[in-house]
């Protein structure tokens, strides 16, 4: 069976600025989103992406006092459908959305996740360029992953 899964904003936005969103949908076929993070994105959305409105509004309103729209609105959203799995990169957000028990996964995880079926092909100059592209990942993670690379 299929996961759902659900975006929120530094994904996609992380993605499309390295010409890479197509990869969300060679890996899920569909991803699902919230108005607030459609409205973060600020672009038009291919057909494979869609937007879910969320039902438990207090739920979002009650997360709102500790995360953006877009993050309290996934997590939200991720709640409400079963067999889910959330991309969220923003620390305190990935914190809240495992205090809930879903299932997560950052854009460097897609990045892996897409290197391992083949979908990259060269992980390091995706890393970098994600990275010069204003991703934040500490110098430390990035030797790491650049480093296990090599190794394979």
């Amino acid at each position: 069976m299929n996961k759902i899964v659900i975006s929120d904003t530094s994904c996609l936005i992380t993605l499309s600025n390295v010409g890479l969103l197509n990869i969300l949908q060679k890996l899920y076929q569909e991803v699902l989103i919230t108005s607030e993070v459609k409205e973060e994105f600020g672009e038009s959305l291919p057909e494979w992406i869609r937007v879910r409105k969320v039902q438990n509004y207090s739920q979002q309103l009650e997360l709102e006092t500790k995360l953006d729209k877009g993050e309290a609105s996934s997590i939200t959203l991720a709640l409400e459908l079963e067999d889910s799995v959330l991309i969220i990169d923003e620390f305190k957000g990935r914190k809240i959305a495992k205090s809930y028990n879903l299932e997560i996964i950052g854009t460097i995880g897609v990045l892996l996740l897409a290197d391992k079926k083949g979908l990259i092909d060269d992980l390091i100059a995706t890393l970098l360029q994600v990275v010069n592209g204003g991703f934040r990942l500490s110098n430390k993670l990035l030797d790491k992953l650049i480093e296990q690379y090599r190794k394979k």
